[in-house]
């Protein structure tokens, strides 16, 4: 294996909320006067960063409420509900590989930070982890600006960043990193079409390369 370190993302790679997050925008949308229910394969379809981008493609008006507010919602009703999202199956597994052959771990991601670490700690999992990075915000901006600073601080390392989304690649792209995208979360495999990234349909297979 020739990384010597894997970023992880978080939301729809190590942490299985895809029902979570579908219940918890239709919630927000029943709330908030949209009459739209979105299953599965259309939130798959329709997910996209930045997060202020994909609740105006939903039909939020930030005139009648403002963004900030509607993230504020959203969050409340996660969190509310949050014993309905499990770690990913085959995710210890990958984790303990990729340790057994020296590579550092650390997880990147576009949620805040306290929210971050508070998950991570009481899935029991932050052990594995040099170091667990959110951004400073609830309102899912951008992880670019940490990826960047996490890189100039580690200039040496030959980097992996595993995610779920196309900002995913993104960041990566940031990070000077290669990118595999584990196409069981957020988003579907169709929205990598056009790009030039390596594609899993779970950690199991994922896994079964590093072995």
């Amino acid at each position: 294996m020739h990384y010597t370190y894997c970023l992880w993302d978080f939301n729809g790679t190590i942490l299985d909320d895809v029902a979570l997050g579908i219940r918890s925008v239709n919630l927000l949308m029943e709330q908030n006067g949209i009459k739209r229910v979105l299953n599965r394969d259309e939130y798959r379809a329709r997910f996209d960063f930045p997060i202020i981008d994909y609740y105006k493609e939903l039909g939020f008006d930030f005139g009648k409420k403002p963004y900030e507010i509607l993230a504020k919602e959203w969050v409340d009703i996660y969190m509310e509900n949050l014993s309905m999202a499990k770690i990913f199956p085959d995710l210890i597994k990958t984790l303990e590989l990729l340790k057994s052959n020296g590579v550092l771990q650390s997880v990147l991601s576009a949620s805040e930070d306290k929210m971050l670490k508070t998950q991570i700690e009481g899935l029991g999992i932050s052990s594995y982890f040099e170091d667990i990075m959110g951004i400073d915000t609830i309102y899912g901006d951008s992880k670019l600006s940490i990826a960047r600073r996490w890189r100039e601080a580690h200039p040496n390392e030959k980097v992996l960043f595993v995610g779920d989304t196309t900002h995913d690649i993104e960041t990566a792209e940031a990070l000077d990193a290669d990118c595999f995208i584990v196409c069981a979360g957020h988003q579907c495999k169709e929205k990598f079409s056009n790009c030039d990234v390596k594609l899993f349909e779970s950690l199991a297979e994922l896994c079964e390369l590093f072995k």
